[in-house]
């Protein structure tokens, strides 16, 4: 007897179109673009080919290597990276601490367009949809560093001026070599830790007088619920496949990779409509009490 396939998720919405031309299978076709854009090492050239994957026509100049180069991520020469613990804490009340903390966001969302890149380039065998999930993805990702980049630049700074760590890439790179487990510890781990951490941060920016930030914030919020939601269905999806149970699964592919604990303070809200379950969440709440 045939072994049943298990439907892949449905479309969503999202800003890459149509098929691509460029003489390559279709998925191979937008894994080969995603990794064009990895491989980008500036920060100009990373948002400039992370857009064309959005535009059409196009001209298929990235349909090159699949197999690893050895580059990726493509490195911008700023900020410098150091360990999360040599970072200064600020006052947001201070111009300098405004800026730190926007330059803070603003890394964390140059990092997510590197990681949607990645989710899509790194990991073949899988449905058309789940690349193009992804890339649009990245696609959001980087209206949000463009939106964060604008407050730095009023609060007189850019990207690259204060230091930053890599702890976002680090848990990238402990899952590269299973897609399972890094949509368990990426969107549905970390990134979900954002929905929990941006009330938060939005009443920082409402505290000191910058409404404008905080706008951005609710934007952010808004599209990542989206974006740990696409994990969360493809987990799901990944965890039907292979026939173990989502709860038991993700819980276990946290610990076994060293995933931080969830917040004390969900955003449940956030967390349902990003498509955690109700048994997830009383579980998730457990472990953070611990």
């Amino acid at each position: 007897m045939a072994e049943a396939q298990v439907p892949a998720p449905a479309a969503t919405p999202g800003p890459l179109r149509s098929a691509l031309h460029c003489g390559l299978p279709l998925n191979d076709e937008l894994r080969s673009l995603a990794l064009w854009a990895l491989r980008a090492t500036t920060v100009d050239e990373r948002l400039r080919r992370t857009r064309a994957l959005g535009e059409r026509p196009h001209d298929c100049e990235p349909a090159l290597l699949l197999p690893d180069p050895g580059d990726v991520p493509g490195r911008p020469p700023r900020p410098l990276l150091v360990p999360p613990g040599s970072l200064a804490q600020r006052s947001v009340g201070t111009r300098e601490g405004r800026g730190a903390l926007l330059h803070a966001l603003a890394h964390i969302e140059f990092n997510a367009i590197g990681l949607a890149l990645d989710h899509a380039w790194r990991f073949a065998g899988l449905p058309e949809q789940y690349y193009r999930d992804w890339i649009g993805v990245a696609l959001e990702e980087a209206e949000h560093f463009e939106l964060l980049r604008a407050r730095l630049a009023d609060a007189g700074f850019d990207y690259g001026d204060f230091p930053a760590h890599d702890g976002l890439w680090d848990m990238a790179l402990r899952t590269a070599d299973d897609v399972l487990a890094r949509m368990a510890v990426v969107p549905r781990t970390l990134e979900a830790r954002g929905l929990d951490a941006s009330p938060a941060v939005r009443e920082k920016f409402a505290s000191i007088g910058d409404l404008q930030s905080a706008q951005v914030i609710d934007v952010i919020l808004r599209d990542e619920v989206g974006h740990v939601a696409v994990g969360s269905r493809w987990f799901k999806y990944l965890c039907e496949q292979r026939g173990l149970d989502p709860l038991a699964e993700q819980v276990a592919l946290a610990r076994r990779h060293g995933a931080p604990r969830p917040a004390a303070r969900m955003n449940l809200a956030a967390r349902r409509a990003a498509g955690f379950s109700e048994a997830e969440l009383r579980a998730l709440g457990e472990l953070s009490a611990l």
